[in-house]
């Protein structure tokens, strides 16, 4: 199932927006041995920085085949050998991944979907005890250049209450990431 309100602009707009490797410092990325999953990969804008920083498997999973290509075709043009593309409807089927498998989980611009909760709650359920989950989105704001309608796109207290609901512990409640997004880190509660 599409993420409602989703839509991705050229990949040279998308990477002018972001600065892949400063943001996962911002959003404590920092185990360089972490199983990764990137819930909505696009072009593979953040599975390609986390894979150049972890030696564990990099999971991108996308709905849309061209942006399962795209991050595949880029990690092989930088030698990335550890990410693994996934077309797969993970809003739907959640990410086939087993219970306790992933140290590092990012939902990007994507918790304006149909059931937030839900999206986290998977997160919750594929991470080891001690595993992070950033969440970003883009700030409140109707001048942003991209984004989804302001009347579906979340504030920062709303990813915050969402990842409590699904049982996860704030751990930096709020990352400003100008100029046009924040971002929240969490963990899932027990031993790393």
């Amino acid at each position: 199932m599409k993420i409602r309100d989703s839509g991705m602009p050229d990949v040279t707009t998308w990477a002018a927006f972001f600065d892949a490797p400063n943001l996962l410092d911002r959003l404590d990325f920092t185990d360089t041995r972490a199983t990764v999953v990137d819930f909505g990969c696009g072009y593979g804008t953040f599975s390609l920085a986390a894979a150049a920083r972890t030696t564990g498997t990099v999971y991108a999973f996308d709905i849309d085949p061209m942006m399962v290509k795209a991050t595949l075709e880029r990690a092989g043009s930088l030698g990335l050998a550890n990410i693994r593309g996934d077309l797969h409807d993970f809003v739907a089927q959640g990410t086939g991944l087993p219970d306790c498998a992933v140290g590092y989980a990012m939902l990007f611009n994507i918790l304006h979907a149909e059931d937030p909760v839900g999206l986290l709650k998977e997160a919750y359920r594929i991470l080891c005890p001690g595993g992070k989950v950033a969440v970003t989105h883009w700030v409140y704001d109707a001048t942003t250049p991209r984004g989804p309608d302001l009347s579906i796109r979340p504030r920062p207290e709303q990813c915050q209450a969402w990842l409590q609901q699904a049982g996860f512990e704030l751990v930096i409640p709020f990352v400003d990431l100008p100029p046009y997004h924040y971002g929240v880190v969490a963990r899932r509660p027990g031993d790393s």
